[in-house]
């Protein structure tokens, strides 16, 4: 029974419908929960992949956050080893900072729902392929990455262009997120930070605008995400093809 390892940084952010189709394919998941354990070291040669999850906190946070230091260096062991890796949102952007990318702040956040296209390559993508031309993705975040030298760009928004990369075979960064479901975004709607944050961005929508599209789009988007995500777990069943990385100190 193979086992993915998986970077927690928030109890609101889970892997949300992740989660089933992970257990429904056998793997055993194994959380380093760095809000609980910070200083949680991780053995990454144990697992046969690794999902990076989503929080709050930014690349430019570790100094003050150990941990993502912790993170980068876990990535790049996982990369190195050929083994599946998937960013979500700050996972994405941690990714793309081992990959030698940059990482900023957005001129204005995305929060809620958002037109998603995808670039040619996205659309032959084996992973991404199911979201098709176009697709409503549920996005929150107010950084963003750039695409990677080194990969293959599949995805932008109208005001982000880069919103998924593919590295190798292998490793795929999403800003948005796929893997909620309506509860998962009502939690977060209540959370009173995630609250203050949507109030304190100058966005033309409002909670009340987000669940009413949430009622719209859900339905659609989690079945296109079935797709992606049992496609990129297809990839952990795959043998391993060892990758050389630039030599990289993260400071």
């Amino acid at each position: 029974m193979s086992r993915l390892l998986v970077f927690q940084h928030v109890a609101a952010e889970p892997l949300g419908t992740l989660d089933p189709l992970i257990r429904g394919r056998g793997h055993r998941i194994r959380f380093a929960n760095f809000e609980r354990e910070p200083d949680a070291q991780p053995t990454i040669e144990r697992y046969r992949g690794l999902i990076v999850l989503g929080g709050p906190m930014n690349v430019e946070d570790r100094a003050l956050r150990p941990h993502l230091m912790t993170e980068l260096r876990a990535i790049e062991r996982m990369l190195a080893l050929g083994r599946p890796v998937l960013g979500i949102c700050l996972g994405a952007q941690l990714l793309a900072h081992v990959l030698g990318a940059p990482v900023c702040r957005q001129a204005r956040p995305e929060i809620g729902w958002y037109q998603l296209r995808t670039t040619a390559a996205g659309r032959a993508d084996p992973v991404l392929s199911p979201l098709g031309e176009q697709a409503p993705v549920f996005q929150w975040h107010a950084c963003r990455f750039e695409v990677p030298d080194s990969a293959v760009h599949l995805a932008a928004t109208e005001h982000c262009p880069p919103q998924a990369f593919r590295w190798g075979e292998h490793a795929y960064g999403f800003q948005f997120h796929l893997e909620m479901d309506q509860p998962l975004i009502e939690r977060w709607l209540a959370t009173p930070a995630y609250r203050d944050e949507l109030a304190a961005s100058g966005l033309p929508h409002d909670a009340e605008a987000i669940r009413a599209q949430t009622r719209a789009h859900i339905a659609a988007m989690q079945l296109q995400a079935d797709r992606v995500f049992n496609n990129f777990l297809d990839l952990v069943g795959r043998p391993q093809k060892r990758y050389t990385l630039p030599s990289r100190e993260f400071a």
